[in-house]
């Protein structure tokens, strides 16, 4: 039997570990494993394999030496075998409809603040989905428990992003953004030029989120009016409880009520300015709640369907998102990560034309 990829394997036993919400410490003993597997040859792999002594490699375990084993034997190994089976089932209905229709993912983070994977890793990552387009919405400095960038470190980040699309497949492309904090009195935690520059902004609340309903709603308000936003992010700031800790600052287990505010001012403030919200697909957060997202539904607003991944697994959690739109029956062109990348760019420029 021919032998099968031990990389590909590890990485993909990696992804769905992620898809799955699995603690990091799992993940990470396996992408460690294949980052350590692909320094070797294919003679030297295949002896150690022989040898047993494939877990004498740093960062190899017993664990993932028997998946190599496996894999080099032409198996699929069995902890893959075992994660595939356990996989949630497939979407049906309007929500299968709304998955299909979606281009691209309009809000996830890399290493370069809190994420656990480099911007390569995460774009391979999306192309291997089928996106057309990822935008990157690494935090803004303010929030420096996850590492937010400074106008120096985004004005870098932005240097990378145009080369690494240089480099990726034809028909694909990572877009620049960032996740911006909405300070407490509603600006945006980065400097107006480099916003500017950016193909897509969403912005979130990740502070006083137990702020009395006026301020809260004052708050949001003058975020949304702001020109450069386009997207308003898990807007009531819940959390639910999750399994697993996910990734790096998102621990599940956790749960925080959600934030008060006016919901028909702010909707209307959306409808207005013609902002997106953001249907945010973690586990841990699904947010906007169903009783808010139906009013919003009602009002006409437009939509993001997001991921806010943070390792390239998560990126898969689409889904949730989808489930939760179509039981509040969101039309699928409202969805503006359905539409073609010329539209969604055009949507978005004309924001900070205002």
């Amino acid at each position: 039997m021919a032998s099968r990829d031990p990389v590909a394997d590890l990485r993909r036993i990696a992804f769905h570990l992620e898809r799955a919400n699995e603690a990091t410490y799992r993940v990470r003993a396996f992408r460690s494993a294949a980052a350590a597997v692909s320094k070797l040859s294919e003679p030297e792999l295949t002896e150690r394999a022989a040898a047993g002594t494939l877990a004498e490699l740093s960062g190899v375990g017993d664990v993932t030496a028997r998946c190599i084993t496996e894999s080099l034997a032409g198996e699929e190994p069995v902890y893959l075998r075992r994660l595939l089976s356990t996989a949630g089932s497939d979407l049906q209905g309007a929500a299968a409809t709304l998955r299909d229709a979606l281009r691209g993912d309009c809000h996830c983070h890399s290493d370069w603040s809190d994420g656990g994977s480099p911007i390569e890793e995460m774009a391979l990552a999306a192309v291997e989905l089928g996106h057309e387009y990822l935008v990157l919405t690494d935090h803004s400095p303010t929030l420096k428990v996850a590492n937010g960038l400074t106008p120096a470190r985004l004005r870098r980040q932005l240097d990378q992003v145009a080369r690494l699309n240089d480099a990726l497949p034809d028909g694909f492309r990572v877009l620049t953004g960032i996740e911006v904090d909405i300070l407490a009195d509603g600006s945006l935690d980065q400097e107006d030029a480099l916003l500017a520059r950016l193909d897509v902004v969403v912005g979130s609340v990740h502070s006083k989120l137990r702020d009395e309903s006026p301020r809260m709603t004052k708050r949001m308000l003058a975020a949304i009016a702001n020109p450069h936003l386009d997207v308003l992010g898990h807007m009531t700031g819940r959390k639910v409880l999750a399994k697993g800790d996910g990734d790096r600052g998102h621990r599940g287990g956790r749960t925080r009520p959600p934030s008060t505010f006016d919901l028909d001012r702010v909707i209307a403030a959306c409808l207005e300015h013609d902002k997106a919200i953001e249907i945010n697909s973690r586990p841990d957060r699904l947010d906007p709640p169903k009783r808010m997202l139906t009013v919003a539904v009602e009002a006409g607003c437009k939509f993001t369907i997001d991921t806010d991944a943070h390792a390239p697994g998560q990126l898969d959690w689409l889904g949730n998102g989808c489930q939760r739109a179509a039981l509040c029956a969101v039309p699928v062109d409202d969805v503006v990560n359905t539409w073609p990348l010329d539209k969604l760019l055009a949507w978005t420029s004309t924001h900070g034309a205002n």
